[in-house]
């Protein structure tokens, strides 16, 4: 094989490659010997078909194949003694007017990964707001469980309903001029009077009804219904009251803790405690984390692959506009998301440079995955699917050096981060929980919370976003038309701090602060050592119709 470079500039680079007919042939003849053993033709012993006979029938194919192979190793080649580190997956193009039997011209071009500046880890200084587990916390947590399950007692007939009642109703959800609309009928509903589940107007106006009332409620739909026919415009429920029911007392008592399948009030108090200190140990390394990262940030700057960031921007654009789709108003949130485009593209960059810069610090310092540690991340992913899929999905992400980087480097970016909180100078200041959120929401809009793995979340500063379209009820598709938000799982199931699994948070569309160590597959395996010639992610193919070749 012949290489010559053509192009070296900037992070750009590209050669022309030149591999010989008699390369291709021998490749050929290495295939023919393979083959020949096992051809079966009339008139000829299996396995005594003469190989000159083999190639007049089946020689084009045999090239063909032969060329593919020959495409790849020369590729795999050129990375390896060039030592070059691709970036994304190179282009690889057959060069036009190539005839079977000739010498193939192939054309590849890639950008490789930077060199990074060894990164500067020494002196960095961080704060940790740490907020401690009141009382009063656990106490109103608590009382939300002990709430959740009281017990409603029947009314007297003539009992007129108050806030805090549960009133039982049938309705007829009618438009301005008298026709029932869609999804407004409903039958023996419950309605907690003041739980602000349903439209606003509904639940004031049952206030003061008694067992068997019929009733006409006038109400006005949200402008962001998430009914667009309905949204911002006056209706009316027909309603007839089947039962009206006053809640008993809530305590928090040891009888509580063993209705959730608990041993004692003790018990609970300590796993709801429990939970709480995970939450806000949650948000001071979200804090610490972003504050870690900017610090990064803020120290190196270099070149970084024009290709991995638009890969980048594509996935952060594509979360944008899946999310845009749920807004009340889709075009506006698609119409603010064009202005602060170039924003996010900037956003993009930054994540790709601080990935490049964790990968570095990660190799630097021998940090990596064990395989213990690789096999029960697989064994979790794997449970997210049904079953009968699960041993499919594990075996796809063992044969699949992209899709298992991809799964391992969301865990390598925590243990960089870990390394790097080990190395810092921490000073620990106490705060209280708002006062933490109120600092995570100052840092350039960042959202309250945690992602799944812990990343960060720099997102342009914005507006605040029209309000969402609540999901549907589990309860009767009827009684849609009247809930203004989903109500709460039930309450026995939600209750159990033992078994509840914690609630998943909507991804932020720029969540991830990195992006080398997570959503670029192939700089996610460099990230680890591992060159992108060891695993390509797809093999350089000649097209038989085509004189052209891609990878």
């Amino acid at each position: 094989m012949q290489t010559v470079e053509t192009l070296n500039e900037g992070l750009k680079r590209a050669f022309t490659l030149t591999i010989t007919a008699k390369d291709i042939d021998a490749k050929v003849d290495v295939e023919l010997k393979r083959l020949a053993p096992q051809m079966k033709m009339p008139g000829f012993r299996p396995g005594k078909v003469p190989a000159n006979l083999i190639r007049k029938m089946h020689g084009p194919a045999l090239t063909q194949d032969a060329l593919n192979a020959a495409i790849q190793e020369s590729v795999q080649t050129l990375v390896a003694e060039k030592q070059l580190r691709p970036a994304m997956q190179p282009s690889v193009e057959l060069e036009d007017g190539y005839d079977l039997g000739k010498d193939a011209v192939v054309k590849v071009e890639m950008e490789v990964l930077p060199q990074v500046p060894a990164p500067a880890i020494d002196g960095i200084k961080l704060e940790r707001l740490t907020v401690p587990v009141a009382d009063d916390a656990v106490t109103e947590q608590l009382q939300k469980f002990a709430d959740q399950q009281k017990k409603w007692d029947d009314a007297a007939d003539d009992y007129v309903a108050a806030m805090g009642d549960l009133v039982t109703v049938d309705f007829v959800g009618k438009t301005a001029d008298g026709v029932a609309f869609e999804g407004g009928t409903g039958t023996d509903m419950g309605v907690e009077l003041g739980s602000g589940r349903l439209i606003p107007g509904f639940e004031d106006q049952l206030v003061g009804v008694k067992t068997g009332d019929d009733k006409v409620l006038n109400v006005t739909f949200p402008d962001e219904y998430q009914e667009k026919l309905l949204a911002g415009q006056p209706a009316t429920f027909d309603i007839t009251v089947k039962s009206v029911k006053t809640a008993g007392e809530s305590k928090i008592d040891e009888d509580l803790a063993k209705s959730l399948g608990l041993e004692s009030l003790e018990q609970l108090t300590g796993l709801l405690k429990g939970q709480i200190e995970q939450e806000h140990n949650g948000l001071t390394r979200t804090h610490m984390k972003r504050k870690l990262l900017d610090q990064l940030a803020e120290g190196h700057d270099f070149e970084v692959p024009p290709s991995m960031v638009e890969a980048e921007f594509n996935q952060i654009w594509s979360q944008l506009q899946h999310e845009a789709t749920h807004e009340a108003d889709p075009e506006a949130a698609m119409a603010e998301m064009e202005g602060e485009r170039d924003d996010y593209r900037k956003i993009a960059e930054r994540r790709v440079r601080l990935g490049l810069l964790l990968s570095e610090i990660g190799q630097a310092n021998g940090i990596e995955v064990s395989n213990q540690e690789m096999q029960r991340l697989l064994a979790q992913a794997a449970q997210q699917y049904p079953a009968e899929q699960r041993q499919q999905f594990m075996q796809y992400v063992q044969q699949e050096p992209m899709a298992a980087a991809q799964l391992r480097a969301p865990l390598y970016e925590d243990k960089v981060v870990d390394f790097l909180f080990e190395k810092a100078e921490i000073t620990d200041r106490e705060a209280t929980r708002e006062e933490l959120e109120a600092a995570i929401e100052s840092e350039d809009g960042f959202a309250s919370g945690t992602h799944t793995h812990d990343h960060d979340n720099h997102k342009p500063k914005k507006k605040a976003a029209a309000k969402k379209a609540k999901p549907a009820s589990d309860e009767a598709a009827s009684d849609d038309a009247v809930t203004d938000e989903a109500p709460a799982s039930d309450a026995a199931d939600e209750a159990k701090p033992a078994k509840k699994a914690p609630a998943k948070k909507k991804a932020a569309p720029v969540e991830a602060e990195t992006a080398v160590t997570e959503s670029s597959p192939v700089a996610a395996e460099n990230a680890e050592g591992t060159e992108a010639a060891d695993a390509p992610a797809k093999k350089p193919r000649a097209k038989k119709a085509s004189t052209k070749t891609e990878a």
